[in-house]
């Protein structure tokens, strides 16, 4: 059996690892350790991530952002890589679809949430919103370990050009309402500061009432488009393969009444403005939390989740 650590270059030589160059080295000893990453790997980045902001509550510790950074950049890289290696090494013959388990979306959606995160704390270092973000990362990879053992979606279906837009708006959309929801809590959590005149110094500062304000406005616009595109394909997708809806399945009602309901927050939100922004923003980022939720547990529960 070859031996997978020396290098056969096109004119048939070989080099042992001593003899390869060192840049060709450290390549392969990367890639053999991203063959190997599980979630455990990612899991530990964001949560050590997490216990460096956690520590300036009490520390001040010189090089932290930088410390954060390479943390969820680790993380992401594992985290990429693990999903990558999930793919590639389906078995060809296997029915089950490419990433079409409810695990696997979960994984996806707390790709997404690392993303976002790791973009807001790169544009505003000095806020706490790693408080809000890991930890729901971090659960959210947690609930997909622990959905792991259910069965994945048959690979036609997956493979289905209407079925793959459906889950990733659906999932984009969900993603959006939850990042909605955490900058409204920090919206109502600064305002009250604000007022009782308690902005808790430099270590914990959030960001400021117009940042978290325009964050939740753009969160509820992706979400609205996002969900109505998901809706849309997921009709198509359905009338392709069935030739007709049922509209007595609780995961599309649900669904339906979730969309419904972001139209009437967008319209809230643009067309309405009481005197308490920080309370209105809480309730409606609450409510859309609540619909969503009712939405998740209809479509995991019901035969539209599981066929």
């Amino acid at each position: 059996m070859a031996n997978p650590l020396v290098c056969v270059y096109d004119d048939g030589s070989t080099k042992t690892p001593e003899e390869r160059p060192l840049a060709a080295h450290m390549l392969l000893s990367v890639l053999s350790v991203l063959l190997n990453v599980s979630v455990t790997c990612f899991f530990l980045a964001y949560l050590v991530a997490l216990l460096l902001e956690l520590s300036r509550v009490r520390w001040t510790i010189p090089g932290r952002f930088v410390a954060v950074l390479l943390m969820m950049s680790v993380g992401l890289l594992a985290h990429v890589s693990y999903l990558f290696l999930r793919v590639i090494n389906s078995p060809t013959g296997n029915s089950s679809g490419l990433l079409s388990s409810w695990a696997e979306w979960s994984l996806l959606l707390a790709l997404g949430l690392a993303i976002c995160f790791l973009i807001a704390f790169i544009r505003r270092p000095d806020t706490i919103i790693s408080f809000y973000f890991l930890p729901l990362v971090l659960f959210t990879i947690v609930v997909g370990t622990q959905l792991g053992s259910w069965e994945p979606f048959a690979r036609d279906r997956a493979a289905d050009v209407w079925g793959i837009i459906h889950g990733l708006m659906m999932a984009l959309g969900t993603g959006a309402v939850l990042i909605g929801f955490l900058a409204g809590v920090m919206y109502l959590v600064q305002s009250r500061r604000l007022k009782r005149k308690q902005l808790g110094g430099t270590r914990l500062r959030l960001p400021t009432l117009e940042t978290l304000d325009r964050t939740n406005r753009q969160a509820l616009v992706i979400s609205t488009f996002a969900v109505a595109i998901g809706v849309v394909a997921g009709i198509i997708m359905n009338l392709n393969q069935t030739g007709k809806l049922n509209w007595s399945d609780s995961g599309i009602i649900f669904s339906f009444v979730l969309f419904g309901w972001l139209l009437v927050a967008s319209a809230i939100e643009f067309f309405y403005s009481p005197a308490s922004r920080g309370r209105k923003a809480f309730y409606m980022t609450l409510a859309s939390l609540g619909f969503l939720l009712l939405a998740l547990f209809s479509i995991v529960f019901s035969s539209h989740g599981v066929s």
